[in-house]
This record gives C-alpha cells, sequence and structure tokens, in this order.
C-alpha cells in the first residue's frame, strides 16, 4: 500500500507521512473477533521493565487466527481490514460452514478469492493457501511459518515479510530469512504462500510526538543530556561527548554490540548461517 503525504502547512506535517487505507473494504471490526486489550504501560507487577511506554489510543485486539487449523474446507475472504495492534492488513475469511476468523492478508489477495488450508490436499500455489513446507516447490516465498508442527505461525509476520524455501532435506525444510539467516525447520511445518501485506509500512515518518505518543510511545531522552546523578554520560558544558571508552546504558551496562542470544539455546543446531555479521 502506497505512503501518503500532506501539503507541508505546518513543521510536523513536513516530514510526516502517513499510509494510504483506499483498500481497505470495512472500517468496523468483527464484533465476534475482538477482545478488550489490556495496556500494562511496560510495566511488570508495577514495576516499569521497558521504558517510554504509555498512554495511546484505546484499541481492541483483533484474535488472529495463527494455526489455520480447519483444513480442507474452503474460505471466501469476505473483507479487507485495518488492525492497529500490527503493520500486516486482516482478512476476514467465511469458511463454508459459516465459521468467521481473521487471518494475517498476504500481498496479493482479494475480497471473494477462496483460500484453503490443508496436509494432504492438491491445491494451487497462490496467496493465502497453506499447507506443510515439504509439498512446496523449492523457492517459494512464505509467510507464517510454525517452528513445531501445530503450534501456529511463529515466523514471518510482520507487515512486507517475505520467508524463502530453499531446500527440503531428510527431515527438515531450509529457510531464508528475511534477517538473511539460514534456519531447519521439520518440513511438517504448515506456511502461508505470499508476502505479508502493507510492504510500505516501515516507510511511514510519525513527524511529530504527538503521533507517537498515539501510539504509546513517550519521548526517549538522550542520557548526555541527564544530570550525572540520572545517566553514566550525563554531565559537562553543551554538547560533550559521553567521554568513556564505549556507550553505556542508564545502569551502567555495555549499550552497543553486546550478544542478547542465549548461549546453548536447544535451536542452535538448527540454525545453518547466522544473519549478516553474526557468528554462531
Amino acid at each position: 500500500m502506497p505512503i501518503k503525504q500532506y501539503r507541508p502547512v505546518t513543521k510536523g506535517r513536513r516530514i510526516s507521512s502517513v499510509q494510504d487505507f483506499s483498500d481497505i473494504t470495512k472500517s468496523e471490526p468483527e464484533k465476534s473477533l475482538i477482545k478488550m486489550r489490556k495496556e500494562f504501560a511496560g510495566r511488570t507487577r508495577g514495576k516499569i521493565t521497558v521504558r517510554h511506554r504509555g498512554g495511546g489510543a484505546k484499541q481492541f485486539y483483533r484474535q488472529v487466527d495463527f494455526k489455520r487449523d480447519k483444513y480442507d474446507i474452503p474460505a471466501r475472504v469476505a473483507t479487507i481490514e485495518y488492525d492497529p495492534n500490527r503493520g500486516a492488513r486482516i482478512s476476514l475469511v467465511v469458511y463454508k460452514d459459516g465459521e468467521k476468523r481473521y487471518i494475517v492478508m498476504p500481498d496479493g489477495m482479494k475480497v471473494g478469492q477462496m483460500i484453503v488450508s490443508t496436509k494432504t490436499t492438491e491445491i494451487e500455489i497462490t496467496p493465502g493457501n497453506r499447507l506443510p513446507l515439504e509439498r512446496m516447490p523449492l523457492g517459494t516465498l512464505v509467510h507464517a511459518v510454525e517452528l513445531r508442527p501445530g503450534e501456529g505461525a511463529k515466523l514471518g509476520r510482520g507487515a512486507g515479510v517475505m520467508i524463502r524455501l530453499m531446500a527440503v532435506e531428510g527431515p527438515y525444510a531450509t529457510l531464508k530469512l528475511p534477517s538473511g539467516e539460514l534456519r531447519n525447520v521439520p518440513k511438517g511445518c504448515m506456511a502461508t504462500i505470499g508476502t505479508v501485506s502493507n510492504q510500505d509500512y516501515r516507510l511511514v515518518r510519525y513527524g511529530k510526538a504527538g503521533r507517537m505518543r498515539h501510539r504509546g510511545i513517550k519521548p526517549t531522552v538522550r542520557g548526555k543530556v541527564m544530570n550525572p546523578i540520572d545517566h553514566p554520560h550525563g554531565g559537562g558544558e553543551g554538547k560533550h561527548p559521553i567521554g568513556m571508552k564505549y556507550a553505556k546504558t542508564k545502569w551502567g551496562k555495555h549499550a552497543m554490540g553486546v550478544k542478547t542470544r542465549r548461549k546453548n539455546l536447544a535451536s542452535d543446531r538448527l540454525i545453518i548461517e547466522r544473519r549478516k555479521g553474526k557468528k554462531l
């Protein structure tokens, strides 16, 4: 979906852009598939664990079906809808038995299109259909991939994301993730054909602090403009450098180049090649 810019009548408008919602076919969500979304403002048991969170516009959570476990029952794409909880568009699909579910919409899927999820039946390789990795042609672009059979989609759910099926050998299928990582997953894992919709989502420039507050994100203050008691980078006169060998966090730990992945994870053996610049 393209990005739209307005005439720069204010300083905030000059650098900001918005999504184009011309593809949306229904503005109100399906009432049977929504629930209240509790906002914890980055707190766990009352203690701030994620800074700069709070406020934001109230919104309902759309219950998206990541398993798509109604096998061999065709479903019709009824609507294309906006979801405030994710960058991708979602679609309401109506199964032949009358049940309604939300799914993450792939790029190129149209209202009225018939899609199906199957493990055994031969189906077309078209966006929206879901089947095991072992039954797909090599080179197919997929999203909403399971890590374990029957667990539900874990990989490739963000706007514009695509995963390429590189090989199927032995009990595993090899996938190339958007980061460049090559990873094995069991070949019986289900995946949906196509690329996730709304590829231009990451090009939106919010332009001003007020729009970020609507998203529940509060302003971030640089450590170097704080007082020494509040941050290791604080103190000094004017626009001074941090005055240290390496950047630190608010609590004095290394802020850049720190490995965050735990050592000796069981899934390490499934990673063939880490993302660019990273070692196993």
